[in-house]
């Protein structure tokens, strides 16, 4: 006959007080049953784990060896099911999250820390790539969530706009620009930017077209086959000059400088907005999406399959 954890945990008690009557007491269970319990576990090993007399119980030799191990069995089992019950309430386990940007600095790095320091039993993995492979990986459900620079329209995915971080320019820091505290669209009219094919190159190129095509100007852009970090490390000796939202200014590079870029109506944003599957029961993602709206005062719903499309509240506080 197979023994319990139950079991074990009323031996353990009986062991640590000496007796089954206050064993029982300290449990809140009659005496009767733990005396049954011990009785069978006793029965399902073969030998007597307790000497009884009136005065109490007495651990046998055998008994001291068994219960040493018994601790460590109920121990895990606590371990076990404390890890499981947290994990269903998305306080543990385990989140994947994309992105197309960079974490050195900005809005998607702070909620990052944030949201590890609120849950540290949940392992937080990232993936920066491109958006067709961000979703790829939550169609495949490699991802749970992803979070991109702009918008992009999805009624495959459930949606919803996170925050909006600023512009800025990136220059050699003996550019004429780099003098000034704030650059306006209107400074950039005349400037050659180098920028990546790969995401969110691209993003940053038709938003730059778009806000300098508005003042007359062909906008002189190139896209170069390499990565944000090569753009930025050889700025400085080109005299180009380069496109990066917030999240990208906490990195340094020889010569850089980063100087904020304003339009008519104030400081130049871009939007983040996250995507995920509606399907996708991770507790985990429940939990990263509840934290998310309460830290931005959004007002998304996480689990009705429909796309949202709340505007970004700004910076958080």
């Amino acid at each position: 006959m197979p023994f319990n954890i139950r079991q074990l945990r009323y031996a353990i008690a009986a062991a640590d007080h000496g007796s089954f009557y206050r064993a029982a007491r300290a449990l809140d269970i009659e005496q009767s049953t733990l005396s049954r319990a011990v009785l069978k576990l006793e029965r399902s090993i073969g030998t007597e784990l307790f000497v009884r007399t009136r005065a109490g119980v007495t651990v046998t030799t055998i008994g001291r060896r068994f219960l040493r191990n018994a601790r460590t069995m109920v121990a895990n089992a606590d371990r076990m099911l404390a890890a499981t019950r947290a994990a269903g309430k998305g306080r543990a386990g385990g989140l994947t999250l994309g992105f197309n940007s960079s974490v050195s600095a900005g809005n998607l790095r702070a909620t990052l820390v944030a949201a590890r320091q609120e849950n540290p039993d949940v392992e937080i993995d990232g993936i920066e790539t491109g958006r067709s492979a961000l979703f790829a990986g939550l169609d495949s459900g490699e991802i749970d969530i992803a979070i991109l620079m702009g918008e992009v329209h999805r009624d495959d995915f459930r949606h919803a706009s996170f925050w909006s971080e600023h512009v800025f320019v990136a220059m050699s820091n003996c550019h004429a620009l780099s003098e000034r505290d704030v650059v306006n669209w209107v400074d950039l009219r005349d400037q050659r930017f180098a920028l990546p094919t790969a995401d969110p190159g691209p993003e940053i190129r038709d938003m730059l077209i778009g806000r300098l095509w508005q003042s007359g100007a062909r906008p002189d852009i190139e896209l170069h086959p390499v990565n944000r970090e090569t753009i930025l490390s050889f700025l400085g000796e080109t005299g180009m000059l380069s496109v990066a939202c917030e999240g990208a200014t906490g990195a340094l590079y020889p010569n850089v400088v980063y100087r904020p870029v304003h339009g008519e109506q104030g400081p130049a944003l871009v939007a983040y907005s996250g995507y995920w599957r509606d399907d996708n029961a991770n507790p985990a993602l429940k939990r990263f999406l509840a934290f998310v709206r309460k830290r931005y005062a959004l007002s998304f719903e996480i689990g009705t399959p429909t796309t949202e499309n709340i505007q970004p509240s700004g910076e958080a506080p």
